[in-house]
């Protein structure tokens, strides 16, 4: 059992809060913060630059302010303390400051503390561990300048790969419309403002019979812009003067090329998600699946009743609803993957925006540099997620989990393809978030500010202009829609390994692997596998270095190894390869003999360092009598990549099985595999294993358990101990294992377990006991997550119980202390709670003009004391509420958890002039714990001429 209390809160409960709040980039600065950022401290405890712990017991958070505002991105931030996940932030008004309940969680003297973001570092840590930011570009309409190239690329070019027999992104035969939609908004659960029901439509003119559909989604981006300026924001409903970013129109290329080739298209507005999935504890993940299926049933609506369409669904072919591809990019490739799983089990009612019939049939995915929070991917959808190497946004390349997370969890019929596609950037997939392109401002995701980058700056040879990128990412659009929706195997060389390229992408190197589909399993790290010799079992996700695949210094350099909620993940391995001298052997072998029968050759997926070139395996079997056969030497190359690339991904490799079956071995039997290097010192890791032979088997989607964890919302109460239980949903039929991961309310340390799940059953027991008491505080969160492990696919990955602060702000009152002064004294006034508090009760005074006499001005106060409210000292001279109206004087307040008063001063000079009284008016605002203001009195000052 769990116990949540104020004195242990937990630092799961932030993961509750994990969504970058909407448009951070663009409010006013956080009441109450002051305007500069030193190193502070906490007990004995200091803090590096940048960082504070305010509040204590469970109201204890900590903070980080950085220099500049964070843009807005699909990527969650998140804080880090040495190798451990501390959680998710939010976001506070000024884009600039996050804050993480810390519970009872400790951090130690000289804890390295991190800001990341997609696996990305958003303040690089000094030697001193103080924090320095380093923000994507900021956002320009303006085409961007090329800085000059660096001498060569990180890694020499391979040769280009064999052209496909078919290419995907020639344009077909068919005349193209377009045309757009906006119905009524709708409601969606836990969204407060209403979402647009937005579409652009691109279809065949004159195509015969019905059409397949296939339908994009963008990504969180920012919602609203100011014709004419840079000003962007995340707000919604858009403000007057301002406009909604068409994020929807930014897939123009490829929906032509679609419709050209047969399809209708239809692209989506979700910027009514974007500006409140902050909300959301999925951020956003089951709101825009309701939003695709929601289209989809207007659409299907449209299908049986044409006539009462909109007539830009009127001007195209009719839709045939039974073959659907999805499209999403970034969060909305997580947002097609979750609609995908939702067409198949129903989502609980409560959480889902769409209660009607399905009427409707996902052929197929393609997540586009997606986020994968969840880590839930639809294991019997066909998928092919591209994956881009010079991504700045979702840099840690996570969506490569919709390949490597389906493996053992269902039948394993459909293909999961991985397109690594080198050079390109996460925004540029759309064109209006790119510069030259959009209406609206827009910047390259890959910053370049610390120096060029060898592989990924403007002007690289390995970097992609957006011309280029989006003419790939048509084409392999293209041929994810002709593989799994037309069934057209002959494109499916370009997504499953066997190397070869669509001329259409021009040249773009584009690399893929697959799992799934034809292959069988063989060699897949898991409990039953183990490895000796020149390679050991490794854990993806681990803090401990010992066990780690790559150095946990390194770790985010691998989409594979890309962390979750968990900083150390169990079921998550592979096999580690290193060798100082040629022929030392690595032997994986399976604790029960595996079944290569069938299969026309053994296909590898291995990982070897970036920019190697040559590294050579010798592979080699044996069979459960000991008959061992020597399949063939193959060559691995590294990809181009620096610190700031997720380039340790897998290659894929074939050796035919001809050579063992002509030896006699028993391919029905197979018990170990050997890779032998055939070069001198060397690393590489096995991923995995298969039995592989050409074609595409039909997915045909099994009756899985599906999961899903909810939230239930109590009063905190005033005394005592009640427990309380996380709302677990279990549906579906059958029986299937979930990993439940339970974080430690005091430690903040995650430990997990596997639970067999089946529906109508109580398997999940999660209890969670809260404490009541009197004191006003913060709500206290307590979550757990689930994943997918065999037999089951998970909806709501997370959920917990929340406490609500049930007790009253204490009421705030100010006093003078000295109000009444000559120069060169302070003014002082103190200000007071009622009653102490468990959390840091913060405010701020505000300036005002005076109604009577002379107010006092810049050049009456201190400047030092002005310096360090402002960052600078105001010339011209101006009165004191012209200095808060134009560079936001105000003075911050804050009542430490547990004290009662504190004291705010405003610091005068004395000068030569003969004057009369001067005074100053301003107002008291506190900010309760959601960040709500609470009016406060005014009060005035006076300054007389010194005696």
């Amino acid at each position: 059992m769990i116990r949540v209390t104020r004195a242990a809160a937990t630092a799961a409960a932030l993961l509750a809060l994990a969504a970058v709040s909407p448009g951070p980039a663009f409010a006013q600065a956080p009441p109450g913060e002051p305007s500069t950022t030193l190193a502070s401290r906490y007990g004995d405890l200091r803090l590096p630059e940048g960082w504070k712990v305010t509040g204590a017991g469970a109201g204890r958070q900590l903070v980080w302010t950085s220099p500049e505002p964070v843009p807005m991105g699909d990527a969650r931030v998140e804080f880090q303390a040495g190798d451990r996940l501390l959680g998710h932030p939010t976001a506070q008004p000024d884009g600039r400051t996050f804050r993480l309940p810390l519970g009872a969680i400790r951090l130690d003297e000289g804890t390295r503390l991190r800001v990341t973001a997609g696996g990305r570092p958003l303040g690089g840590v000094a030697p001193s561990g103080a924090a320095r930011l380093r923000p994507a570009t900021p956002a320009t309409p303006a085409t961007p300048t090329t800085p000059a190239a660096p001498a060569a690329p990180a890694a020499l070019p391979e040769a280009p790969l064999p052209v496909n027999a078919v290419d995907p992104g020639k344009p077909g035969r068919y005349r193209t419309v377009k045309g757009s939609y906006d119905l009524a908004s709708v409601r969606l659960p836990g969204y407060p403002e209403p979402i647009e029901m937005r579409a652009t439509v691109v279809g065949p003119a004159d195509a015969p019979g019905k059409r397949p559909v296939a339908l994009f989604l963008h990504g969180r981006h920012a919602t609203c812009y100011a014709p004419g300026t840079d000003e962007m924001n995340g707000s919604w409903p858009c403000a007057a003067g301002t406009r909604p970013v068409p994020s929807h129109e930014g897939y123009l290329r490829a929906q032509r090329l679609l419709a050209s080739q047969g399809y209708v298209t239809l692209s989506i507005s979700a910027n009514g998600i974007n500006g409140q999935d902050f909300r959301a504890e999925d951020a956003g993940a089951q709101a825009r699946s309701s939003l695709v299926r929601l289209h989809l049933a207007r659409w299907a609506e449209w299908s049986a009743h044409r006539a009462g369409a909109p007539a830009a669904v009127r001007a195209t072919s009719p839709a045939d609803l039974s073959r659907v591809l999805l499209v999403g990019h970034s969060r909305g490739g997580e947002g097609v993957n979750r609609a995908a799983v939702d067409s198949l089990t129903p989502p609980p009612a409560g959480e889902d925006g769409y209660r009607g019939p399905v009427r409707w049939t996902i052929r197929g995915t393609v997540p586009i540099g997606p986020t994968i929070f969840g880590r839930n991917p639809a294991p019997d959808v066909p998928s092919m997620t591209i994956l881009p190497g010079c991504d700045g946004d979702v840099s840690d390349l996570q969506g490569q989990n919709f390949v490597d997370g389906t493996r053992g969890v269902s039948r394993g019929s459909a293909l999961h393809s991985a397109v690594y596609m080198v050079g390109a950037n996460h925004n540029y997939f759309n064109s209006e978030w790119t510069p030259g392109q959009a209406k609206a401002p827009a910047f390259d995701d890959f910053s370049s500010e610390d120096g060029i980058d060898p592989v990924c700056s403007p002007g690289a040879a390995t970097r992609l202009t957006a011309t280029r990128q989006q003419a790939a990412g048509a084409t392999y659009i293209a041929a994810a829609a002709r593989l799994f929706v037309g069934g057209d195997d002959t494109v499916r060389p370009l997504l499953d390994g066997t190397g070869r390229r669509a001329p259409s992408a021009g040249p773009v190197r584009v690399l893929a692997h697959a799992v799934g589909g034809n292959r069988t399993p063989a060699f897949l790290p898991d409990s039953a596998v183990t490895a000796s010799g020149a390679g050991r079992i490794c854990a993806q996700v681990d803090t401990d270095a010992t066990r780690s695949c790559l150095s946990p210094e390194e770790s985010g350099r691998s989409p594979h190894f890309a962390s979750w909620e968990a900083s150390t993940e169990p079921g998550r391995d592979a096999v580690a390869l290193q060798w100082a001298n040629p022929g030392s052997r690595a032997t994986v072998r399976s604790a029960r003999p595996v079944s290569l029968a069938g299969s026309d050759a053994l296909a590898l997926r291995l990982i070897v360092p970036p920019n190697s070139t040559g590294t050579t395996l010798d592979v080699a079997v044996t069979d459960a009598s000991g008959r061992r056969a020597s399949l063939g030497r193959t060559r691995v190359d590294g990809l181009p990549g620096t610190e700031r690339t997720a380039s340790y991904w897998a290659r894929e490799v074939r050796v035919p099985l001809t050579p063992a079956a002509r030896s006699g071995l028993d391919l029905k039997r197979v018990t170990s595999l050997d890779l032998t290097p055939g070069g001198g010192t060397g690393r590489a890791w096995l991923m995995d294993a298969w039995g592989w032979r050409p074609g595409t088997p039909a997915a045909r989607p099994a009756a899985l358990t599906r999961v899903d964890l909810g939230r239930l919302t109590v009063k905190e109460g005033d005394a005592g101990v009640r427990t309380y239980r996380v709302p677990v949903q279990v549906s579906g039929r059958g029986s299937g294992q979930v990993r439940l991961f339970l974080p430690d309310p005091d430690t903040g340390a995650v430990a997990s377990r596997t639970v067999t799940v089946r529906p109508g059953r109580h398997d999940l027991d999660i209890p969670i006991e809260v404490r009541g008491n009197t004191r006003y505080g913060y709500d206290l969160w307590h979550t757990a997550f689930v994943k997918a492990v065999r037999g089951t696919v998970v909806g709501s990955h997370r959920g917990g119980v929340t406490a609500l602060n049930d007790d009253t702000m204490p009421t705030v009152t100010l006093t003078p202390v000295a109000d009444d002064v000559t120069e060169g004294s302070s003014l002082t006034w103190r200000v007071s709670l009622s009653t102490a508090a468990d959390i840091d009760v913060f405010g701020n005074v505000s300036f005002l003009p005076v109604t009577t006499g002379t107010e006092l001005s810049t050049a009456d106060v201190d400047p030092a004391w002005l310096e360090r409210q402002l960052g600078h000292v105001p010339d011209p001279v101006v009165s004191l509420s012209e200095a808060a109206a134009s560079s936001g004087l105000a003075l911050g307040v804050n009542i430490p958890a547990g004290q009662t008063s504190t004291e705010v001063t405003v610091p005068t000079v004395r000068d030569a002039l003969a004057e009369p009284a001067e005074s100053l008016r301003a107002a008291l605002t506190t900010y309760d714990g959601s960040w709500e203001p609470v009016p406060g009195p005014e009060f005035t000052g006076t300054v007389r001429e010194a005696p």
